[in-house]
């Protein structure tokens, strides 16, 4: 059984041409230190603070020697809705609604940036650029190609960026692919990975009309295409639409694959194909699918994704999970803890190991830790896994949104299909312009 505090590396080859990604798992966390002079004090902005991004900013605040300068929202409500709520604890902070401005202050010296998600590529390099280390949420680009100029904007610049994918700080995950990697399981043929949401009620279409007071909603749309503001295209609902996202397959899948390709020690796949649709909600208006099964062909594995929205219990009686099927037995992983089946009498059964920690705050001061020590090594969630997951996603999206089986020319970079290329990348609308790096 794996000690609960060994160290372990886990590798996931590039799964893009010239990008040279890898994943790393850095070695066991060090306990908070007591006390930060002024000089290791660190100064943090944050960008989108409507959702994850104010969870992120309040985790970094819990480590030692850390404030808050700044935020920064396209919508005034939750600006000073958030301003107040740092007064409160007696922390003041500038507030802006142009992210440009909050990157030319030089009293930040570092930002979390939890906007949108067709927002991270720009925000992100432009933050690498102006000098300032980075917390992005995940996932981390909203196309193939944001992912690959997201990557090449941190080695351009060479500054700490952390991916907001805090499983990969949480110890009972490492447990568990330490454990896979053991051979214990046996073969390995089929990763089965899944997501059963019952959020609630679905939405309902409802007519375009004007943003609400207070929000620069040409601000919001940035690099997306010109449309009439929609309530259901809005703050958390935006993810269910593919100019700003991809659904609950780059939501959740990019925290569950994750694992599924750290637990095989995998390479980009040679094929995906996908099939899934609005099966329940065709009248709520949304583009993402609500049901969606995606199969990745590795060559003498497979692994499997599935979704459904509106389902609250999926595989072994879990909303979600990884499951690791070998031949002589299955390990299920999920954010509450881990267990190993075993298949009749080949081995013996793991009872569930339950998370004990918190891993958003673990990740969270894995960044600070990394942004002190300067140690990129140590990152737990560096920007080159980030693209591997995130491409992994957009590749199954990609295979759903063409309609047929696509094929993944590694060296290359692109697919077989003209359709699935075209999908590779989103042009930039409204005057602004992908970040690029020769």
């Amino acid at each position: 059984m794996a000690n609960s505090r060994r160290k372990f590396i886990g590798n996931a080859s590039a799964l893009v041409a010239g990008a040279g990604i890898s994943s790393v798992f850095p070695g066991a966390l060090s306990a908070f230190p007591r006390h930060y002079s002024l000089a290791d004090h660190i100064r943090v902005g944050a960008i989108g603070i409507n959702g994850m991004g104010w969870h992120d900013l309040n985790a970094v605040l819990k480590n030692p020697g850390v404030t808050c300068t700044a935020l920064c929202d396209v919508d005034k409500n939750v600006l000073d809705k958030r301003a107040a709520e740092l007064a409160a604890k007696g922390v003041k902070v500038k507030t802006y609604s142009d992210y440009r401005k909050l990157l030319d202050d030089k009293d930040i010296d570092a930002v979390v940036i939890g906007s949108p998600d067709h927002w991270h590529c720009l925000m992100m390099a432009e933050a690498c650029e102006a000098g300032k280390d980075v917390y992005v949420e995940k996932p981390i680009g909203n196309s193939i190609a944001e992912c690959r100029a997201m990557v090449a904007a941190q080695q351009r610049y060479n500054r700490v960026v952390q991916v907001g994918q805090w499983q990969r700080s949480q110890q009972h995950f490492r447990e568990a692919i330490d454990f896979v990697h053991s051979g214990e399981l046996g073969k390995i043929r089929l990763v089965k990975v899944w997501g059963y949401f019952n959020w609630g009620e679905p939405l309902t279409k409802k007519p375009d009309g004007n943003p609400p007071v207070g929000v620069d909603y040409n601000a919001w749309l940035g690099p997306a295409p010109k449309r009439p503001f929609n309530p259901n295209r809005f703050h958390g609902n935006f993810r269910w639409y593919w100019d700003y996202a991809g659904g609950v397959m780059t939501d959740w899948g990019v925290h569950l694959l994750d694992y599924a390709l750290l637990g095989m020690k995998a390479d980009a796949p040679k094929s995906i194909i996908a099939a899934g649709g609005q099966f329940v909600y065709q009248e709520s208006g949304v583009e993402t699918p609500d049901t969606l099964t995606a199969v990745y062909e590795f060559g003498d594995f497979n692994i499997q994704w599935e979704h459904a929205i509106g389902i609250g219990v999926g595989l072994y009686n879990r909303e979600h999970g990884i499951a690791f099927l070998g031949n002589n037995g299955t390990l299920v992983v999920d954010r509450g803890g881990w267990e190993v089946i075993p298949d009749g009498k080949k081995m013996e059964a793991v009872p569930l190991r339950k998370a004990m920690d918190n891993g958003l705050d673990l990740h969270a001061k894995n960044f600070i830790d990394v942004i002190r020590s300067r140690k990129m090594e140590d990152i737990n969630a560096p920007i080159q896994a980030g693209a591997n997951i995130a491409i992994l996603s957009q590749m199954g999206n990609i295979a759903f949104r063409t309609g047929r089986k696509i094929f993944w020319d590694k060296e290359k970079g692109v697919f077989d299909d003209r359709e699935a290329n075209k999908l590779i990348a989103k042009e930039y609308q409204n005057g602004y312009k992908m970040p690029r790096f020769s």
